[in-house]
């Protein structure tokens, strides 16, 4: 038998993994809390997603686990053991507006919940291919001292820029900045994530996602930037834009676009590996184009308001650049762009 586990299995990305790989593997194990419904309330919930998952994967298995528990989560694969040949890890504390608000809680699920998934990993079933899911706030702030152009609807970078042109890449250093709580956190679990797959020889690759977005995520004024935008289009709610004049650009990949990365990742493993993992030049917006383009897909005006006060640490202008990654895995490319994604975000709002 071949088993994936996949954590954080109600949430968008899990949830989209729990989909994908429920076609190559002949269980799939979900661990999820819903511990989104703690961070950002009752309107963030997963169990919809978990509910969801129950009825239409047949050979999905969903566990209530807290990561930080490592007695349940080891007894958990010590039930499978080596039968374990992917673990997906995308559970965590998700915003960096959040997580200064218990730091201690943010710390220990992202990083100690990371910690103990890669050691039960090591321990039980060392063969296994691990994905960590980190992010680009292991950058800190530093991509926003690069040289920016201000233009009509979004920061730019410098066209005589040559380094940086096609998006941020992972040589940009994750030292020396302000990277958020939350951003603190993931580095450690980023660090952790890389020592495992070079100091132990596991199959080990760490995807630093941009905007993370696509149908099912439960977005909030936190967390869920693409979602949470949509949501308020569609039902008329107060939408508060902060700072940058609203230019900052985010680039924005649908969870199938992702997931499909790790599933490359998987059949041609490497040992500590990381990538930026991103809409890139293919799919990326500001928020006024965003907001422009929610406004078109709606038909509606929305209903929005601009505070200059930036959120702290936020970037100002982030496109991944996955050069290094279609290198890698050359049969891989984007499905989706920015509209595909606005469309069936609205589609499943109205629903």
């Amino acid at each position: 038998m071949e088993i994936a586990v996949i954590t954080g299995s109600a949430g968008l990305i899990g949830s989209e993994s729990v989909q994908f790989f429920s076609k190559n593997f002949d269980l799939i194990i979900g661990i999820d809390n819903d511990m989104r419904k703690y961070f950002f309330g009752a309107n963030a919930s997963t169990e919809w997603n978990k509910n969801r998952l129950e009825r239409e994967v047949p050979n999905y298995k969903h566990y209530n686990v807290d990561l930080r528990n490592y007695h349940e989560i080891e007894t958990l694969f010590k039930n499978y053991g080596k039968d374990i040949k992917l673990v997906v890890h995308t559970a965590a504390q998700p915003s960096h507006d959040w997580a200064a608000k218990e730091p201690i809680t943010d710390f220990t699920i992202n990083a100690v919940g990371t910690l103990n998934m890669l050691e039960i990993t090591r321990l039980y079933c060392e063969k296994a291919v691990f994905i960590f899911t980190s992010t680009n706030k292991v950058y800190g702030d530093t991509p926003n001292y690069l040289p920016l152009v201000e233009k009509e609807t979004r920061w730019e970078i410098n066209e005589n820029h040559i380094f940086y042109k096609n998006g941020i890449n992972e040589s940009m250093s994750i030292d020396n900045s302000k990277h958020s709580l939350f951003g603190a956190s993931k580095v450690a679990a980023d660090i952790l994530a890389q020592e495992y797959g070079k100091y132990f020889a596991m199959n080990v690759g760490i995807f630093r996602g941009g905007c993370l977005t696509g149908p099912n995520h439960s977005g909030t004024q936190l967390h869920g930037f693409l979602s949470y935008l949509m949501k308020c289009a569609v039902t008329g709610e107060h939408y508060s834009v902060f700072g940058y004049k609203g230019k900052q650009v985010r680039d924005n990949i649908h969870s199938w676009d992702l997931v499909n990365m790790f599933w490359q990742f998987f059949q041609n493993p490497r040992q500590g590996e990381v990538y930026n993992a991103g809409g890139g030049r293919f799919s990326n917006c500001s928020m006024i184009e965003a907001i422009q383009l929610c406004e078109e897909i709606t038909g509606k005006k929305m209903n929005y308001s601009y505070m200059e006060t930036n959120r702290i640490g936020d970037h100002i202008w982030y496109i991944s650049d996955l050069s290094k990654f279609k290198e890698h895995y050359p049969e891989w490319q984007w499905k989706y762009n920015m509209n595909d994604i606005l469309v069936q975000i609205f589609q499943n709002v109205k629903k």
